[in-house]
């Protein structure tokens, strides 16, 4: 399969998926040329705060010998402010860049401003939709930390009705052999139907829980995320607060073998020193977020190049 556009993980096929970790892993080891994009532009237009995203892009971008624009905050600081539609932005901006990554606060934009790009476009998260390129990352990350990426029984935990990238990594998971997902979350943030039935169609285990401690000594992965504070109501959001976290009363509950993962930020819900986050290799969120530079630059690389 070749991807003009990345917009939601089940564009991936298996050899896409690990075309990609390999050149991940090419990058990660220094030994490539920094000139691969030479002469290429990067257009980064978020519409949403981003930290390790953009950032990650716009240094993948850099490493590969590219330059990028950029703006931040394009609700406020670019023609949307005016009335200008997401199609035209991307018809003006596909004259100045060779790949644009969008973020939206509106579900399914990126699918709207895909259909009209001449140029690779990249979904950066889109609301309450998809994050394909954490997805990646996040497989990425469990292929290196547990050297597989089937047969793995992983607990996704936390506001799972609004976080796009559990739905996007459970479009991963369902691709290969014998995982097994767990869904924990208070009862008004539950996943939503069509990725159970995706689930089911794909013949993935899953099940759902209340008790976080329960489980933890049964996973693989336990893939924290934090309160969409901004997609819910207050009391949804008080209601929920404070309700799954992991600490020094029940990190001991996990496996030596096991692996906590974050897309980041993370704010209460995981409540850990820094000696047991920069010392016990079950933490990994951090070297997740690193895995995002290196995934970042294979696929600029795959997309721009043509590859």
């Amino acid at each position: 399969m070749k991807l003009k556009n990345f917009v939601e993980s089940q564009q991936l096929d298996l050899d896409t998926m690990f075309y990609l970790f390999k050149k991940a892993d090419e990058f990660r080891s220094d030994k490539f040329s920094r000139n691969n994009l030479n002469g290429k532009i990067l257009a980064t237009l978020f519409y949403e705060p981003s930290t390790r995203t953009r950032l990650s892009f716009e240094s993948a971008m850099l490493k590969l010998g590219g330059s990028i624009l950029s703006t931040e905050n394009a609700k406020e600081f670019s023609s949307a402010i005016k009335g200008e539609t997401i199609e035209d932005t991307i018809r003006v901006l596909e004259k100045y860049a060779d790949c644009i990554v969008l973020r939206h606060y509106e579900e399914g934009i990126a699918k709207k401003a895909a259909k009209v790009s001449s140029i690779p476009l990249i979904n950066a998260g889109d609301g309450k939709g998809q994050h394909p390129t954490q997805a990646l990352l996040d497989l990425y990350t469990i292929y290196r930390e547990l050297g597989k990426v089937e047969s793995i029984k992983i607990a996704m935990v936390g506001d799972l009705a609004s976080g796009r990238t559990v739905r996007s990594l459970c479009y991963l998971l369902g691709k290969f052999k014998n995982n097994e997902i767990i869904f924990i979350s208070p009862e008004h943030l539950k996943i939503k139907e069509d990725i159970k039935n995706y689930l089911s169609k794909h013949n993935i285990s899953f099940k759902e829980e209340i008790n976080l401690d329960k489980i933890l000594p049964e996973v693989d992965i336990v893939y924290m995320t934090r309160l969409q504070k901004e997609r819910i109501t207050l009391s949804e959001y008080e209601k929920a607060k404070g309700k799954y976290v992991i600490n020094k009363n029940n990190f001991f509950l996990l496996k030596k073998s096991a692996r906590i993962m974050h897309p980041l930020p993370k704010i209460d819900e995981i409540q850990l020193d820094l000696e047991t986050e920069s010392e016990d290799a079950r933490v990994a969120y951090f070297r997740q977020a690193e895995n995002g530079l290196y995934i970042r630059m294979a696929l600029l690389d795959y997309l721009i190049n043509n590859k």
